[in-house]
């Protein structure tokens, strides 16, 4: 009889265990969500210390028969299956942009440039990249206003933030900005990983972003949900506050 109850619970536990893995893999999905005609947010996650699972997000903007990325998924499988995705809607992945150096918005540029996708980033992200052994983009973004399509994908540099490097997207005909980690969601209560900050210029920067952008009507931020340009105050207060009080959280 104890046998037969401890093969019972052997079994339960081996039972339990294959049910919490196959949820760590649903979650660790990919996701893509339609945020207007031509553009889709992608969603990727990874386990980071100390705030467990962490979604990141990017852009697949569409302009007729071609699809530009912004920001890589945070895992090489992502990045693949997100490509995958691209063709199989008959569209060409013409190039990547990735917002600052940190690995949620660039780690699968050596992949892309083993495709012989171009991808783009600041000389400062790029020095930083490589200062952390990192591979750097393809092509680099040649001033703090840079339209990588005319009408269609504008980047602007707003001053440091989040990092020295961050960027902004403007995506002029849906009116959405693309903030990347350098804009915090509404239910964000601090500024999350902050070890590359600059946090003394962060307002001021998000400022520049508000009287840049007037008509603003969706802000994706770099982690947590698309809201309006109240994000982008939000963020800004964060910024005040953490500039008061002088802390830091540095994220491996």
């Amino acid at each position: 009889m104890m046998r037969i109850t401890m093969k019972l619970i052997i079994l339960l536990i081996l039972f339990v265990s294959c049910i919490v893995f196959a949820n760590n893999d649903s979650d660790k999905k990919l996701k893509i969500k339609k945020l207007s005609d031509n553009v889709y947010q992608h969603i990727s996650s990874k386990s980071v210390e100390p705030w467990g699972l962490v979604e990141a997000t990017g852009l697949v903007v569409i302009n007729g028969t071609e699809a530009h990325m912004i920001d890589t998924p945070w895992t090489t499988p992502d990045t693949k299956e997100l490509i995958e995705w691209i063709e199989a809607k008959g569209l060409t992945l013409k190039n990547t942009v990735v917002t600052h150096f940190h690995t949620d918005a660039s780690n699968d540029l050596p992949l892309l440039n083993d495709l012989k996708i171009k991808t783009y980033a600041t000389p400062l992200t790029n020095k930083l990249l490589k200062s952390h052994d990192k591979e750097a983009s393809s092509d680099e973004i040649s001033s703090n206003t840079f339209e990588l399509i005319d009408g269609v994908v504008s980047v602007f540099y707003p001053g440091a933030g989040h990092s020295e490097d961050n960027i902004v997207v403007w995506l002029p005909k849906d009116k959405i900005l693309f903030g990347g980690c350098f804009v915090r969601s509404l239910h964000a209560k601090s500024l999350g990983n902050t070890g590359d900050a600059v946090i003394s210029e962060w307002s001021n920067s998000i400022q520049n972003v508000i009287n840049r952008y007037p008509d603003i009507k969706l802000v994706v931020p770099g982690h947590g949900k698309v809201g309006d340009v109240s994000l982008l105050t939000h963020t800004q207060r964060l910024a005040l506050s953490a500039k008061a009080s002088n802390k830091t959280i540095k994220q491996d």
